[in-house]
């Protein structure tokens, strides 16, 4: 049976100070590292037969600390683009917008030249599909939390409103049985799952 392996990278440089940041290519913090090399063990178990990461360096670092420095760097995979919100503090914007803030994480806005969701949700679902028609039965996707939250929708339609942030360095596995597409695994970590997880 086809398994899709979604592990969000370790904690960024910005996500330990809570801001913001889409597609800007921001590297892992000392415990995000920390935190991927821990995943590796879990992920491992699984043996993936094909690797994909996103090619922002929070993502492929995370990849290569995994144990697979090898792994095919995929653009579809980039972080939804926030556009002109990239960079700013979250606590800022849900103070200063908190209805547009909500709204983005629901899926129903997007800031000045961000990337629209339904858009961003066909972009990671083209990532989706060259994984799911892939000769390997387990592909790991070493992406974004929006990343993960995107194929929770396209797959399973589950609304963004519905999910809780993904925490950093944690799996999320899909399967692909005969019958229908299944959530097997969400936000497992080896350390206690982050509930309210940065952006």
């Amino acid at each position: 049976m086809k398994r899709i392996l979604l592990v969000r990278h370790g904690e960024s440089e910005w996500n330990a100070i809570r801001r913001l940041q889409g597609q800007a290519d921001i590297e892992l913090s000392a415990r995000g590292r920390e935190q991927a090399s821990a995943l590796a063990p879990m992920v491992a178990s699984f043996n993936p037969g094909l690797v994909m990461t996103s090619d922002l360096k929070r993502a492929a670092n995370t990849a290569a600390l995994l144990g697979h420095e090898d792994a095919v760097h995929e653009p579809l995979l980039r972080e939804q683009n926030v556009g002109a919100w990239t960079g700013m503090e979250i606590a800022q914007l849900m103070a200063d917008a908190p209805g547009a803030y909500a709204g983005w994480r629901a899926g129903t806005f997007a800031p000045e030249n961000g990337e629209i969701w339904a858009d961003f949700r066909t972009r990671v679902g083209k990532a989706l599909d060259r994984a799911i028609t892939a000769d390997a039965e387990t592909v790991l996707l070493v992406c974004h939390g929006g990343v993960i939250r995107a194929a929770l929708d396209g797959v399973l339609g589950l609304a963004p409103a519905r999910i809780i942030p993904v925490g950093p360095a944690s799996l999320t596995i899909l399967a692909f049985p005969k019958d229908e597409p299944r959530l097997e695994v969400f936000n497992a970590t080896t350390f206690a799952p982050e509930i309210n997880a940065p952006d």
